[in-house]
């Protein structure tokens, strides 16, 4: 199978205000008013979090008939530390990104603890988000400038 090529447009709608689309859905990223947002919308790291929550979350409802796992319910919870003074420039030796995203799964299922052991092998094995913040993907940058029309 080839590869998918995902895409997202982001657009600067307002101060730190953004606004994404992909596929046309459109979501808003701004940040909270105490790192210079007007707090509009989640900023892009508690996106990175639900991205996460959502692939993770997605996953499991893929891979559980092929686990034999009945899910009643799934909640995916997840948490990450991040230190603003790396983004702030105002501590050169603080990482500007997380230190540490952690994510706990609550299933609602009757099936035995077997069987949904197996379905959390195969989530931890295939999900893409998670696979990517653990460092496979190579992120790379293309700038372009425009002169203003007057």
């Amino acid at each position: 199978m080839a590869n998918h090529e995902f895409s997202a447009t982001v657009s600067l709608k307002e101060g730190m205000h953004v606004q994404a689309e992909s596929r046309g859905f459109i979501v808003e990223m701004d940040e909270p008013e105490q790192l210079g947002g007007t707090n509009k919308a989640m900023n892009p790291v508690e996106m990175l979090l639900t991205s996460l929550g959502g692939c993770l979350t997605i996953t499991i409802s893929a891979f559980s008939k092929a686990a034999h796992v009945d899910i009643q319910d799934c909640k995916v919870n997840v948490t990450g530390d991040l230190d603003p003074e790396g983004f702030l420039g105002i501590n050169k030796d603080v990482r500007m990104g997380f230190s540490e995203i952690r994510y706990s799964i609550e299933i609602i299922s009757d099936s035995s603890q077997e069987k949904i052991n197996k379905l959390l092998q195969m989530v931890e094995n295939r999900c893409p988000v998670s696979d990517t913040l653990k460092g496979v993907a190579v992120v790379k940058q293309d700038v372009k400038i425009t002169q203003p029309t007057s």
